[in-house]
């Protein structure tokens, strides 16, 4: 059918038109195919029409060059490859997502705290300062100590829920070891007899296999880690949260010193999550591993990998080193706004209480 009378019934019958000219040889036809419709077209539908034009036209193609599309079809091989150590012992499929959703995990738990327990000290020091509270108590403390107390005192709640939670999830995998057969390390109590009516179940022996090299993983180190990274990280955000509440007279006035403080940590996030699990040992990751402000997230998903001592050593230097740097940098802001009402300070008005 010629084009402009497809075009003209196409419009008064149907949503859209998709024209494919009609060729006797083989010329590339990929930017003369065309789409017409009175509407814009989701992104999703033009990519399963560009599939489905791609197919037509390379059958064409094959056709016009006397080649049978039937054998090529049979000769294509869905190849599944078998993954496993130099050692001889099988590696699992699925293992590298599984650690980095374990440090993800570890690392999302970071973030997390971060912002709710540095939000309870802004929220303190606006309260006690909008209260008038405040100038009470500097009477009798000086303002660093005062912030540092906020600061230990949250973190003390932060650890203290994280013990729990590590108490109940070990008391949770005690009992699954022990109820339900599932053999969490190289040694177990399990019989047999029960080992062997486990294994005819279905994706139970699969299961056990993914949970042994999931106890096989530095569990130790994580949770060190874990708990020095949480502690550098708090200190670090929590100092910062704590002189934009010295700085502000309510909690609306602080949400334009908010972004630079969340920042980091997105940014933490997405690089863990986009370039660990594919390069855990590469450029990227390990830059951002290093970087005080977003190692919390970063180097907490790369353990699981396997990290040499040096870098982890060396990042938690930096942290805390650039944790020392920003509560006496948050300090000095601290010591000036606390005492400061009825004005919104700019950055320029921060970086004015700094030469004080």
């Amino acid at each position: 059918m010629p084009y402009n009378i497809a075009k003209d019934t196409a419009s008064k019958n149907y949503e859209g038109l998709l024209y494919i000219p009609k060729v006797d040889s083989i010329v590339l036809l990929k930017d003369e195919v065309e789409y017409i419709s009175e509407n814009s077209a989701s992104i999703s539908f033009i990519s399963k029409v560009e599939k489905i034009t791609d197919s037509i036209l390379t059958s064409n193609n094959l056709r016009l060059i006397g080649i049978d599309e039937n054998k090529i079809e049979d000769a294509k091989v869905d190849s599944s490859l078998k993954l496993s150590k130099f050692s001889g012992e099988e590696s699992l499929k699925g293992l590298n997502e599984i650690k980095v959703a374990i440090g993800g995990f570890m690392g999302y738990l970071i973030m997390m705290f971060i912002v709710i327990y540095g939000n309870f000290v802004m929220r303190s020091v606006i309260e006690e300062k909008t209260n008038r509270i405040i100038e009470i108590i500097i009477s009798s403390v000086k303002p660093f100590q005062l912030m540092m107390g906020k600061i230990i005192g949250n973190s003390f709640a932060g650890l203290l829920q994280f013990a729990i939670w590590i108490i109940v999830g070990l008391v949770l995998a005690f009992i699954a070891q022990t109820f339900f057969g599932l053999q969490l390390g190289a040694s177990s109590s399990v019989s047999p007899e029960m080992m062997e009516a486990a294994q005819q179940t279905a994706g139970m022996e699969k299961l056990q296999s993914y949970l042994t090299e999931i106890w096989n993983l530095p569990i130790g180190l994580m949770l060190v880690s874990f708990i020095l990274y949480f502690i550098g990280g708090y200190f670090l955000y929590s100092s910062l949260y704590a002189a934009i509440g010295a700085a502000v007279d309510s909690e609306t006035d602080s949400q334009q010193f908010m972004l630079p403080i969340i920042m980091p940590l997105i940014l933490g996030v997405y690089v863990g999550f986009f370039t660990v699990i594919n390069d855990p040992h590469g450029t990227v990751a390990t830059v951002f591993s290093m970087i005080p402000f977003t190692s919390p997230i970063v180097m907490l998903m790369r353990i699981p990998f396997g990290v040499p001592w040096w870098q982890l050593a060396l990042s938690v230097l930096l942290l805390f080193a650039t944790f020392t740097f920003v509560v006496w940098f948050a300090a000095k802001i601290y010591r000036v706004g606390i005492l400061m009402y009825g004005k919104k300070p700019t950055w320029k008005e921060l970086y004015k209480w700094l030469k004080y």
